[in-house]
């Protein structure tokens, strides 16, 4: 099948894209610059992150799904969709180091009329400046006459069942008014709704206000877990009953920590800071020190000390039922209560093999046996397949950082 359509980095935002345009039965290949996740997708393997599995790869190398690490292959598509990663930098600031090199690679083979999209997380402005210059510069076209220009945030949520790909609406912004109706044209086919931002910027900015108020609303809650357990408050019920309410409240629930691929961004460029959410990031990123205090008064409560105590950690993913350690509190837990002399063993059944300071942390085999052998067991990520009640039932001390185990059988965060 010939390829019409070029996704430009295979992570957890470019390999869903690239199933969801497969499934619409639109001639895709796949391009990374690290040949290693290229052969593993063409052997049928899936990502490390469980993002999808080997059937579903499978299927997709079925329906003509191409990986690929051949620059050259950027060349014989109508549209090219940059889903490069840009993590934080040591100054918090996002990375655009595989942007820029994607945009390099796709410009020297860019032809005319094709459209070319950017969906990765970007400082407002990104696509109409340096992304367009490398491309027009690499090319000799320009954008809005030769070839067309937009951004798509990208908004997978990675393993929610509700809210697919298809049933997700994509807000685009192009470079002209034809650029976005060329990006409308295409995400038309994979999506049901399609909203049009007036431009690059205001599309680059969605993306912008969609993470920040994520992370600000769980650092407020993560501060009413603190205060709620100083007052002798059950947050958990104060949250149920303010849920009922139809407007002006969106719940959300605290945790030892936040971890993703959507990091905040509390400064763009250099314009001036964005106080709240840099204020939220301090907050969230106080969470697993605040559990680990936790645990030491539990502990001490019991008459045992954090040194020298058996701790069991469960679900040290980011997320429920994912394989994805991307930015997990847990490895933070770890480190610290290692610090304080603790033996720190886990239970995942996504993940097999775990290291904390390049030394393997022991895996506990049997649940029951483990939790119930522990002094203390640590619910960090609540997986389905967990029997919470029989959990409580078999473990010595059990702290819940998720409020899932029914009221009263465990201590809640």
């Amino acid at each position: 099948m010939p390829a019409d359509l070029a996704v430009i980095g295979l992570g957890h935002h470019g390999l869903p894209l690239a199933q969801a345009a497969t499934t619409a039965g639109v001639g895709t290949v796949g391009y990374d610059t690290d040949p290693r996740p290229v052969a593993e997708l063409a052997a049928g393997r899936p990502p490390v992150d469980g993002s999808l599995t080997a059937a579903e790869i499978r299927r997709m190398l079925a329906a003509g799904f191409r990986p690929a690490a051949d620059p050259a292959e950027l060349g014989r598509v109508r549209t090219a969709v940059v889903c490069a990663p840009t993590p934080p930098g040591p100054d918090g600031a996002l990375d655009l180091t595989a942007v820029t090199d994607a945009a390099r690679a796709l410009a020297a083979r860019l032809r005319p009329h094709t459209t070319v999209l950017l969906e990765s997380p970007v400082p407002p402005g990104t696509t109409e400046g340096p992304f367009r210059e490398l491309l027009e510069t690499g090319s000799g076209l320009r954008a809005g006459r030769d070839f067309h220009l937009a951004y798509s945030p990208g908004r997978l949520d990675p393993g929610n069942r509700t809210h697919g790909f298809a049933g997700t609406p994509r807000v685009i912004g192009g470079l002209t008014p034809a650029c976005t109706e060329s990006a409308a044209a295409f995400y038309g086919r994979l999506t049901d709704k399609v909203v049009r931002a007036r431009g690059p910027r205001e599309a680059e900015t969605v993306k912008l206000l969609e993470t920040n108020f994520r992370h600000v609303n769980i650092a407020l809650v993560n501060e009413m877990a603190v205060l709620c357990h100083e007052l002798g408050v059950d947050l958990w019920d104060v949250i149920r009953c303010a849920e009922t309410k139809p407007f002006g409240f969106q719940a959300f629930r605290p945790g030892p920590g936040v971890g993703g691929h959507g990091v905040p961004v509390d400064t763009i460029g250099a314009h001036r800071p964005l106080r709240l959410v840099e204020l939220a990031g301090q907050v969230n990123e106080r969470m697993p020190q605040y559990v680990v205090q936790r645990c030491a008064t539990l502990l001490n409560e019991h008459g045992k000390s954090a040194r020298g105590a058996r701790i069991l950690l469960l679900g040290v993913t980011y997320k429920p039922d994912l394989a994805d350690r991307q930015g997990s509190p847990a490895d933070e837990i770890a480190r610290r209560l290692m610090d304080l002399g603790a033996a720190v063993s886990y239970h995942d059944p996504h993940v097999p093999d775990w290291r904390v300071r390049d030394l393997p942390v022991p895996r506990a085999d049997s649940l029951y046996e483990a939790a119930a052998h522990a002094d203390l067991t640590i619910l960090l990520q609540h997986h389905r397949t967990y029997d919470l009640q029989g959990l409580s039932v078999k473990a010595q001390l059990l702290l819940d950082t998720r409020g899932a185990t029914p009221g009263g059988a465990a201590h809640r965060l």
